[in-house]
């Protein structure tokens, strides 16, 4: 068939491909998540314009089982998703609407991608019928009296708070799979858990003496504009914030404590990255300052998203790191998106840039009876969107790691 001799070709193939003819004859090519097929779970994404919105629909872009049936986005109600996000205008996807005008009947499951302190109302008004991934804070802590505590207003929805089940999916997976509520892990509580919970419950750490030294990329601050995330105020530095009080720190402990069953208290200090993919950095560099190109000196930009946290822990006595190492080989040898490194390897943050894992290395630290825990994962896919889809997977009963087979874009 020659490319002019069609005005319209679908392929049945784990994304709707629709192929049509343009003036002068070319064809161009949508590609979207099937919402149509009797087989399909159709799923919602409820806050469609934030950067964990838009990567839940890049990693459903080639999901075989899952269909975007519905995209809510309150400020960009009536717009198409294209307007808000290019580079997802080659998916056949349906107009952003508001929350209020979005009819749940044809839906079978939804990523609730909306902010902090908003979504408990939302959630609690949805059917019974949904099948829920909830990416804010608001179902994180089982205590709603901590919840007010370190987000500042009451909890809405406490009575869902009572069924929401934790989603660090390599932890809890049984309960993940027969949850109709699941609140996704914040980015940092993921990849600090996944290292530390193994050898915790293996009684081979120190839990009283554990230190976290944890960085961002700027894309982990989220998408709305604010002062202090400027170009001006970030570019080019390092900060430290939410010093002693991150919102992080009780998911952390509380996931730490179960592992524990004692109470975990951590010393643990963010830092913001405001970095830039490096491959961008050279360009830019180039461009803006020709003069720090040089073989010797690297761009001045490196990546916007990506996430390291550096893990001091004290051993407990007559361990050694290599009882660590191996506890951690024990524990995800047959883990697909948690991997353990050859011993000396050090995780890095590019090795992860848009994909599900988590890769994680221990070292000894030059003080006697302390070890150096390196673990890296993407902020906004292992540490938001991926694992949420890692999640709703389970809960629909298909392989955790449909959608999900994307490696790291390197360089």
């Amino acid at each position: 068939m020659s490319s002019t001799s069609f005005t319209s070709l679908s392929f049945n193939t784990a994304s709707s491909w629709n192929l049509k003819r343009r003036e002068g004859g070319k064809a161009y090519v949508r590609c979207g998540s099937r919402a149509s097929s009797e087989n399909t779970v159709r799923v919602g994404v409820l806050g469609a314009s934030g950067y964990t919105g838009s990567e839940v629909l890049r990693l459903l872009a080639n999901h075989p089982q899952f269909g975007v049936a519905l995209l809510t986005a309150d400020r960009k109600a009536g717009q198409p998703i294209a307007s808000v996000f290019p580079h997802l205008a080659t998916q056949k996807l349906p107009d952003l609407i508001a929350v209020k005008d979005a009819d749940f009947s044809y839906v079978d499951a939804v990523f609730c991608c909306l902010p902090h302190g908003t979504t408990q109302e939302i959630i609690r008004g949805l059917p019974n019928h949904l099948k829920i991934v909830d990416l804010s804070a608001d179902f994180r802590l089982r205590d709603i009296s901590e919840y007010e505590e370190w987000y500042g207003q009451p909890h809405r929805a406490p009575e869902l708070q009572k069924e929401a089940i934790y989603g660090l999916t390599e932890i809890l997976r049984e309960e993940i799979r027969n949850a109709r509520l699941v609140a996704n892990p914040g980015c940092y509580p993921t990849s600090i858990q996944i290292p530390l919970v193994p050898l915790i419950k293996a009684k081979l750490i120190d839990i009283k003496n554990i230190i976290i030294d944890a960085k961002s990329g700027v894309s982990g601050a989220g998408r709305s504009v604010k002062e202090n995330l400027l170009y001006t105020e970030v570019a080019e530095g390092i900060n430290s914030y939410g010093v002693t009080r991150h919102r992080h720190v009780p998911e952390t402990e509380q996931g730490l404590s179960d592992a524990a069953h004692s109470k975990v208290t951590i010393s643990f200090t963010p830092h913001l990255m405001p970095m830039v993919s490096h491959a961008l950095g050279s360009v830019l560099s180039d461009i803006i300052f020709p003069a720090y190109k040089t073989n010797t000196c690297p761009s001045p930009f490196d990546q916007i998203r990506g996430m390291q946290s550096t893990i001091y822990v004290e051993m407990a006595p007559g361990v050694s790191t290599e009882d660590l190492y191996q506890q951690l080989k024990r524990s995800y040898e047959n883990e697909e998106f948690a991997v353990l490194l050859g011993n000396g390897v050090v995780p890095r943050t590019h090795s992860v840039r848009g994909t599900n894992y988590c890769l994680i290395n221990v070292f000894p630290d030059r003080i006697p009876g302390r070890a150096i825990i390196i673990s890296v994962i993407d902020n906004l896919v292992k540490g938001a969107s991926g694992q949420a889809l890692q999640n709703l997977n389970l809960m629909m009963g298909f392989p955790e790691n449909l959608g999900l087979h994307y490696q790291s874009l390197f360089p």
